[in-house]
This record gives structure tokens, sequence and C-alpha cells, in this order.
């Protein structure tokens, strides 16, 4: 054993004394200052850069073999020496093995790359600085390989040419730093604290791989004098095992692990995102790039999303031509919570200009409800279940700017919508043409909130008092001033308000502040309902104009529909009503008080039901005769006439043509409502007329007395409190109808006193003078 030992010092020394006797030889006869002049032409010629090398070329001895260089740099051809260097860096160094070496073999243990510099731009025509460079690496790529092979080991030995041997042990790039200025966009890009670490890197096998950086955007490119944070600071990582398949131009990641950690402008809290698949591949020779079963892991962090970032998981395989500037992105499945899952694929194309994409997009059934109440935008529904069923698919195509859903089919609750959808992605835009089976409105308005606001928004299809005592503004009138609008929308049923719409065609269109109403068509019961209008945002306050137009619509029904009760309703007949109105503002209590316009209409084949107004003005007329009617009555009133037109002046709609006609019985009046108050006066007075069809028989005297009728109160009032008898408009009729009695009676009493004298008056004077005075007394008495 001893023996042995002695004989492993001895092999040991001698060893010892050989890498003593090598580092002599290298350090004596080889100066590394020598290889300056070739490796400035090799670069020269490779690349087209101008390499300047400040700091010497030594050799380092511990804890390796190696040589160093300081302060390099390397400027475009078109650079000048003041000119900020296209790429710099403070330190460099080759670590050697040195076994090889004494072989003739230049095998690179260990490769350090400290404080790089790279600066990269974009000129205002969109030229990269970096582009003739990458042209002349590609052109002299088969050559660049053995470049460096004819470096010598010396001056002494001409000839004496030094393979090289691609197998590093290590690999460092540290603190490193790069730009990207854009002067087309005007934008800025830093990439900080690059750190880059490879071990055993070798063309044949496999070899582990790190990087990281610090990634920031700016959007001007006078954010350092203006002291501008940046719009996007990440922190990222990648990491996995890297393959250089040099000959074939490929380049392999395989399991590679990408995180991110960024702070958005204006939004608090880290954004994380990180990429995984099974591999990553850079093909140059064939110019793609692909990613095998890739998947994207999101956790969004907003004060409106939660405390807790909100977790979003995208499965995918990519597969990009790099010279086509196209991708593929299959086998998408996007999944999140609250059952959110959408799947589909994606082509990508004119990646390096405008991108655009195109593809299929499905999402299945999921609540929508919970999404908006993360964002804030859940409206308060009358339905608590409304939104809680949504499904979608369509073929979806787009840009950076625009999102169109070209074949959409989406249930919505239970209804089914198909058509085309097209949307700005920055809000301005809008174009869809949709059919739907039936849509239930009133499902997503917001509820009442009492019985008095239950009965009160039972007003012109749908606008009522429970959202009049809301000052908020109606619609987003900021919004819908920059908003381009093409829409056609046709539904088999729609609900609003309790109201059945039937047939519905509905046309929007708007540009430049300006949205128009160009159609609303449907069958609404039994008749006819459409209306066109236009809003004007451009003005301040914005302008409203709307005209309805109603035809032949059954009466019964409608108003079955508006009552709050589930009594039958007071009239039958069909309505026709049209008008032109207008308005200002954007709250609905300014709507109702500077409303102006006008409506007129007419009801056929009308009826008041379940009572007789015949019936009841004969009875009354009957006991004022002293007398009695015996006569059958109808359980119905029917209208033989009812018209009336209204004129609307600042929110005070006023009539003064009411006109009714049943058999025998016409009734006129006059009256008004205050749209603000809601308070209403209207006077009207019945009269008998002779005719065939006469009500009853009425003595001709009472033909000429009006039965006056007044209904006033409040629209949110009691209907029995409407209407009543005006007791004191008839008495002062009956007076009036007295005194006209009277005075008749009284002038042809004198008249018939007078009627010698004015004859003789006449004989003396002549005929006309006892004609006018015959006149003056007739016109003092009556």
């Amino acid at each position: 054993m001893k023996r042995l030992l002695q004989m492993l010092l001895a092999a040991i020394g001698v060893l010892g004394v050989v890498v003593a006797a090598a580092v002599v030889y290298v350090t004596t006869f080889l100066d590394p200052e020598d290889f300056k002049p070739r490796l400035i032409e090799v670069v020269r010629e490779q690349s087209g850069l101008e390499l300047t090398l400040d700091g010497p070329l030594s050799w380092s001895f511990y804890p390796r073999l190696g040589v160093s260089v300081e302060q390099a740099e390397g400027r475009l051809p078109e650079q000048s020496a003041d000119d900020q260097p296209f790429l710099a860096f403070a330190h460099a160094e080759v670590s050697l093995a040195f076994a090889p070496l004494l072989r003739g073999e230049i095998a690179i243990e260990g490769l350090t790359l400290d404080g790089m510099q790279l600066n990269l731009s974009r000129d205002e025509e969109g030229h990269g600085n970096w582009e003739t460079l990458m042209q002349r690496l590609d052109e002299r790529r088969e050559g660049a390989e053995s470049a460096l092979a004819p470096a010598t080991a010396g001056p002494s030995r001409e000839g004496a040419n030094l393979a090289v041997a691609l197998n590093i042990a290590s690999v460092q790039v540290r603190n490193g730093t790069a730009s990207y200025r854009d002067l087309t966009e005007g934008t800025e890009w830093l990439v900080e604290e690059i750190n880059l670490s490879g071990a055993n890197v070798n063309p044949r096998r496999a070899f582990p791989f790190k990087s990281s950086f610090k990634l920031k955007s700016y959007r001007t490119l006078d954010w350092r004098e203006l002291e501008r944070s940046p719009a996007l600071a990440s922190d990222v990582t990648l990491e996995g095992r890297m393959q250089l398949v040099l000959a074939e131009r490929r380049y392999l990641l395989e399991a590679p692990q990408l995180n991110t950690a960024s702070l958005v402008a204006g939004i608090d809290g880290r954004q994380r995102i990180d990429l995984s698949g099974q591999q990553l591949v850079l093909d140059l020779s064939q110019q793609r790039l692909q990613l095998q079963e890739g998947r994207l892991e999101v956790g969004l962090q907003h004060p409106g999303l939660g405390e807790e970032p909100l977790p979003l998981s995208l499965t995918l395989a990519l597969d990009a031509d790099l010279a086509e500037k196209t991708a593929q992105l299959r086998d998408l499945q996007l999944t999140g919570p609250d059952s959110l899952s959408v799947s589909g694929h994606l082509n990508l194309a004119d990646l390096d200009q405008a991108p655009t994409y195109s593809g299929q997009l499905s999402a299945a059934p999921f609540s929508l409800r919970p999404w908006l109440s993360r964002l804030g935008k859940l409206p308060t529904m009358a339905d608590p279940e409304a939104l809680t069923d949504v499904a979608l698919t369509s073929p979806v195509r787009g840009d950076l700017e625009r999102l169109e859903l070209a074949g959409l089919t989406m249930v919505l609750d239970g209804s089914t919508f198909t058509g085309r959808l097209t949307t700005g992605l920055d809000g301005r835009q809008l174009d869809f043409e949709l059919q739907g089976d039936r849509l239930d409105l009133d499902r997503y308005l917001p509820p009442a909130e009492s019985g008095d606001q239950s009965a009160a928004r039972h007003g012109l299809l749908g606008i009522g008092k429970a959202y009049a005592q809301d000052a908020d503004e109606l619609v987003p009138a900021e919004w819908l001033a920059q908003l381009s609008l093409n829409g056609a929308l046709d539904l088999a049923q729609l609900r609003l308000s309790g109201l059945e719409f039937t047939e519905v065609g509905l046309v929007l269109s708007g540009d430049d502040g300006q949205q128009r109403l160009e159609r609303f068509d449907s069958v609404f019961y039994d008749g006819e309902l459409s209306a066109s209008g236009a809003l004007d945002l451009n003005r301040e306050p914005i302008r409203w104009q709307l005209s309805p137009s109603l035809s032949r619509v059954r009466l019964e029904p409608l108003l079955e529909a508006l009552s709050k009760d589930d009594g039958p309703a007071p009239l039958r007949g069909r309505l026709t009503l049209d008008g032109e109105l207008e308005t200002r503002d954007n709250s609905w209590p300014a709507l109702k008080r500077n409303l102006n316009g006008r409506l007129q209409g007419h009801l056929d084949d009308g009826a008041v039901l379940d009572v007789n107004v015949s019936q009841e003005l004969c009875s009354l007329v009957a006991t004022l005769e002293g007398r009695e009617t015996s006569r059958e009555w109808r359980a119905d009133t029917r209208f033989e006439q009812a018209e009336a037109s209204l004129q609307i002046t600042d929110g005070i709609a006023r009539s003064e043509d009411i006109l009714i006609a049943i058999p025998g019985i016409e009734l006129g009046g006059s009256g008004e409502l205050d749209l603000g108050s809601e308070r209403f006066d209207l006077r009207a007075a019945a009269r008998f007329v002779d005719g065939a069809d006469a009500a009853c028989p009425v003595n001709p005297r009472l033909e000429r007395v009006p039965l006056p009728v007044r209904c006033s109160g409040e629209l949110s009032g009691e209907r029995e409190e409407w209407c009543r008898f005006d007791r004191e408009a008839f008495q002062a009729t009956l007076a009036d109808l007295l005194r006209d009695e009277a005075s008749r009676r009284a002038g042809e009493e004198l008249e018939k006193r007078l009627e010698r004298p004015l004859e003789q008056l006449e004989e003396r004077l002549g005929e006309g003078a006892g004609r006018e005075l015959r006149d003056t007394l007739r016109g003092l008495l009556n």
C-alpha cells in the first residue's frame, strides 16, 4: 500500500510539472494581442461591424486558463465614432480546456460576457438598423463556422492551425441591457439586467438553459426628459433544456418555462403570465417556430376583479411561418372560474405590420353575471336568473382594431340569436344584423321598487315614473357621440314593460354624433306599430326626436297589459295614432319638461265596457223631467266617433277638440296634462242630438242643455276619483237656460203688446224705421 501511494504521488507530481511547463510555454510564446487584427477582420468580414477593442487581450490563469478582453464596441458601417455603438460589452472572457490545447484543439470550457449593451432602432420609414447586419450574417453563414479555425498559434508557428471544438462547459451573460427605439410609433422598449446561463453547451445533445431580464415599455421617446414611468414593467424568466442543431439551423427548447410578473400603468397589482410547453422549436432553415402542447397560465389582478388574482388557463399549439409572417393557433381551450370554457382555433397573418386573425370560437354555456360583477358592470335586473345561461359559437375574424363574428349563433337565457356582429375593440364601432326567436327585455330592466312605481312604469312603451325619479343619465352620451352604428334586429317575439310585440324589425344607424332610429316596425295587439327617431349628441343639451305611429291597435288587450290589476279593460276599439315629438336633455324629468310636439288619433269600433253612458244620461234627463225610462239598454256604450289631437308645449299637453259621439249623444271637451307633475284637468260636456238613433226622447229644450263632466287628478292616483258630474257647471248652464227662456217669453209678450204701436210708427216714419226699432228691442231682450 505504501509503495502504491508513492507511485500515485509521483504520477501527480509529474503531471503537475507537465501542466506547469505547458502554461509557461503558452503564456511565453502565444501573445493574445496577436489575435486582435485577425479578430477584427473576421468580425468585419462576417457581419460588417467595425469592432473596436479599447482594452487589452490578456491571458487569465486562475481558476482556469483563458483569454479576456475589456471594453469592446461594434459599430455599423454607417455609424461614426461619436454615435452610440450598435453593440458593446465591458468584459468578455473565454476559458479554454488545457489538454485539448496541447493536441492543437481549442476546446472552450467557459464563455463569460459582462455588461453587454445592444441598441436597436427603427427609423421613420420603418427600416431597422439590424436588417443589413442580419442579411450579411445569413449570406456568410456557411463560412462562419470555420472563420476562426485559421487563427494560428502564434507568429512563430506559421501555418499551424488550431481546430475549434464547440463543447462549452459554461456560458454566462451577465448584467446586459438592450434598447429598441421605434421612431414610426414614437415608443421605446428597454431590456435590462439580462442574465443568461448554460451548462455543457454542445450541439449534439440538450443542455440546461436559463435566462432572466427586466422589460420596460415607454409610450413616448422623451420619457427620460419628462421623467415618465413605464407603461409596462415586467420581470421575465425563461428556462428549459436547449438543443443546438447548428448544421440544420434548428434550435430546440425542451420543456420551456416562461414566467412573467408585470406592472401595468394605471392598474394596481402584478399581472402574472406563465407559458410552458412540451417543446419550442425555432427552425431558421424552414423559417418556422413551433410550440407543442403549450399552456398559458394567467393571473389577472385588478381592484375591480376582487382581492385575489383572477386565474385563467389557455392550452394551445403554435405553428408560425416566419417568412410569411403567419401563424396557426390550434387546439385552443380557455378555461376559468364560473364554468368559463372557450375552445377553437385561429389563423394569424401579417404579423410584422398589421396583424389579422380568423378562425372559429365556441363558448360552452356559462353564467355571465359573476364576470360582469367582477368588472363592476352588472346592472340591477328584475330577474335574478338573467344572464345565467349564455353560450355562443361563431367563425371569427378581425385585426387589432375590430372583431367580427361572421356567423354567430348565441343562446341567451333560452332565447336564440343568429347573424353577424362586428365591434370595434375601442368601443367606437358597432355593426350587427341579428335574428332572434324571442326576447323578454323585462327580465333585464330594473325591478319596480314599489307598487306605485310599478303602476307608473306602464307609461308609453314602458317609460315611467320608476325611471323618472332617477336623475342619472338615460344614455351614455359621451360614448354614443363617438359611436359608429349600423344595426338591424329582427325578432319573432319581444316583451317590453309587459307589452307583447311580434314580427319586430329594428334598424339603427349613426355616426359623427348623430344616432338614428331608422325604423321600428311591429305587429302590436293585432294592429301595427311603427316609429322613427333621431338623437343629436353634438348639441348641448342633447336633442331627441320621435315619430310614433299606431294603426288599428286593439285597445282592450293593450289596456289590460298596461293595467296594474287583473280586472277587465274599460274600453275596446281600434286605436290609430301618429305624431311628431321632440325634446332635449338626458334625464327623464328633463325630457318630460322639455317635450314639444303633437299627437293626433281616433278610435274605431270603440265602446265603453260594462257601462252604458246613454242609459246614465237618459236616466238623468228623465229625472229632470219627472218621469222614468223603461227602455232595454245594452251593457256597453258603443262609439260612433272618438277623436282628439294634442298639442304639447314645454311638457304641457293640451287638447281643444276632444270629440266622442255615441248614438243620440255627443261629448266634446278640452283639457290639459302636465307631464312633469302628472296632473291633468279635463272638462267635457254631453249633449243630446236629434237623429234616427236617438238615445231617448228628450224635451227639445233639454237638447240645448250640456251635461258637464270634469276629470282631474294625478295619473298615479285612484281612477275611481278621476271623473265626476260637474254640478256647478250644470247649475250655471240651467240658470242660463232659464234666463234665456224668461227673456224669450218676455220678448214675445212685449212684441205682441207693441205690435200695433209699431205698425202705426211704420205708417208715420216708414217701414224701415219700424223694423229697426223691432230689432233693437229684440236685442235688448235677448
